[in-house]
């Protein structure tokens, strides 16, 4: 029988670290992978039975990378510490392990914004892998590279990304600033076109393509939310270029 790792990496998450590693006990392995929290995290951590592992943050995929060295089991699940890993998707999980049809699995991200789960605002994200077939790409929105065919599960991870209103725009523009830096770094450039239609057509397609707009006043806030966030990303991209940084 498979046997699975979870790797949790975590910075200042004394609020949400507890229920998440509450929701993987499933798991043969917990690592928690720490950017030297200055809260109570690894004190919570160091409660459940797991690896406390500490290094300092440079970008998202070399934290992910460094755990991977540590993680021991056949398959490795991805949690942040805002996430739970419902009974329904654990079965999923296992069942996907044990059936080795696939090297990864995507799994489904619905938003959670003002006090509720949006599930016509949802993304497919891998973070189930065979441990020696992969690794990560990318400072930010870090990619998961697998050799192999992925699958795909439905029961939904629960990730409660929203902290206010201020912490979600803040997220964007911290984002923004790793985004834009990555596209200067591959010789991308952005024109006044990108500050128009690029924004326009996140909004359109989250809000009319996906069914934003069945979710009510906050699908509708997410999707404009979305849409800075595209704005501020070439935004800053142009300020880049400017040298105005």
């Amino acid at each position: 029988m498979s046997r699975l790792t979870v790797i949790i990496p975590t910075y200042n998450e004394e609020h949400y670290i507890e229920d998440c590693l509450f929701s993987v006990q499933f798991a043969d392995e917990i690592i928690v992978i720490d950017s030297f929290s200055t809260d109570k995290t690894v004190e919570i951590a160091n409660r459940y039975d797991c690896k406390v592992i500490q290094r300092t943050f440079d970008n998202f995929s070399n934290q992910k990378n460094h755990g991977l060295q540590f993680a021991t089991c056949d398959w490795v699940l991805f949690v942040d510490a805002d996430e739970r890993i419902p009974y329904q998707l654990q079965t999923q999980v296992l069942a996907a392990m044990n059936s080795e049809k696939h090297h990864g699995c995507k799994l489904k991200f619905p938003h959670f914004f003002i006090n509720r789960f949006l599930y016509h605002h949802y993304n497919y994200v891998t973070r189930l892998v065979k441990r020696t077939e992969c690794h990560f790409e990318g400072s930010v929105h870090e990619k998961l590279i697998i050799n192999g065919s992925i699958g795909k599960l439905d029961a939904p991870v629960l990730h409660f990304t929203y902290k206010g209103l201020q912490h979600y725009i803040n997220k964007k523009d911290s984002y923004a600033w790793f985004q834009a830096e990555q596209m200067q770094d591959k010789g991308k450039k952005a024109t006044y076109f990108h500050l128009v239609f690029k924004p326009f057509y996140r909004f359109f397609s989250s809000y009319v393509l996906r069914g934003g707009f069945r979710d009510g006043i906050p699908g509708l806030a997410i999707a404009s939310i979305n849409a800075y966030g595209v704005f501020s990303r070439y935004a800053k991209l142009i300020l880049l270029q400017k040298g105005l940084k």
